[in-house]
């Protein structure tokens, strides 16, 4: 069995035709691929129990974002990239444009690679006591809360248990959950935004797991916003040896040790920034039609 970690799910396909030695799709999941406005967009989706254990992910939407564009700073990218995140995030919030929705910043912000969740939901605009205080003035906003739920480490509350406590007492019609995932492949480390509605595990990206958020434990559909800021090292070092024709490895061949330490890019604190207002200003736009990147940007300042 092949024990390469990713939280990918185009990641996991690519897994799976490696093991199958073929280059067709697993029974149950449906793919296609396109670019827009530079970008190219995968949508993989998982249609039964088939895909699902075949690819070891829940049945479910998966949309990847591949982030070229951003990184090399083109001009225009960031809106472009930002205008496209949102268009797939209405996709898969449905089309009631007016519902209450939660944000949820998964992650701890003492630690830069894991910092993704709590980044993004501080460009977040909180507008739930606004709408119920001045709706003269704010009634036009739809209802948006923010939490940056810690880590139990630090708070010794799981992230799991206050999101439902959250989810109990504001009745969203949805919960948006953003957090660090972990990748197969050091290239796709802070390139790639994945998107589902399958709903997550927080902490998965640092090695971490806990309790899931998804439809099934907390009664509401879980949109799931993840960036993979991390890679194992043995997962690495698997990959780096299978692409100098050293051989083929497992994980698990290099021990334990490998398996408990992570690699990040040098450069993580500038990519964590650039991705978490990426993300953040994407939330705004899908989540508040009236707002442009310009609106945003001045209400932020």
């Amino acid at each position: 069995m092949n024990e390469k970690r990713t939280d990918l799910a185009a990641e996991a396909r690519d897994l799976w035709r490696e093991s199958a030695g073929a280059g067709v799709l697993p029974d149950g999941v449906a793919a296609d691929t396109e670019t827009v406005g530079g970008y190219t967009v995968e949508t993989l989706r998982v249609l039964d129990e088939r895909g699902a254990e075949a690819l070891g992910k829940p049945v479910g939407t998966y949309i990847t974002v591949e982030l070229g564009e951003l990184l090399a700073k083109e001009e225009g990218a960031f809106d472009r990239g930002a205008e496209l995140l949102a268009s797939r995030l209405r996709s898969l919030l449905g089309p009631d444009r007016k519902a209450d929705v939660l944000v949820a910043g998964l992650g701890n912000s003492a630690i830069t690679p894991d910092d993704l969740g709590p980044r993004s939901a501080g460009y977040v605009l909180a507008t739930r006591h606004l709408t119920e205080s001045l709706p003269e003035h704010f009634g036009f906003l739809r209802r948006v809360s923010v939490v940056k739920t810690g880590v139990c480490g630090v708070t010794g509350v799981e992230s799991a248990e206050m999101v439902r406590a959250l989810v109990s007492a504001l009745r969203p019609s949805a919960v948006i959950a953003v957090d660090a995932l972990a990748s197969r492949r050091l290239g796709r480390v802070c390139r790639t935004v994945q998107l589902s509605d399958a709903g997550i595990i927080p902490g998965s990206g640092v090695g971490n797991s806990r309790a899931e958020l998804s439809l099934r434990t907390l009664s509401v559909p879980v949109i799931a916003v993840g960036v993979p800021t991390v890679v194992d090292a043995a997962t690495l070092a698997a990959d780096l040896a299978e692409m100098a024709n050293i051989g083929k490895f497992d994980s698990e061949d290099f021990g334990s040790f490998g398996r408990s330490m992570i690699v990040t890019p040098r450069e993580i604190d500038a990519r964590i920034e650039d991705i978490s207002k990426l993300i953040g200003y994407a939330l705004n736009l899908a989540l508040q039609d009236e707002l442009s990147v310009a609106d945003i940007t001045q209400l932020l300042s």
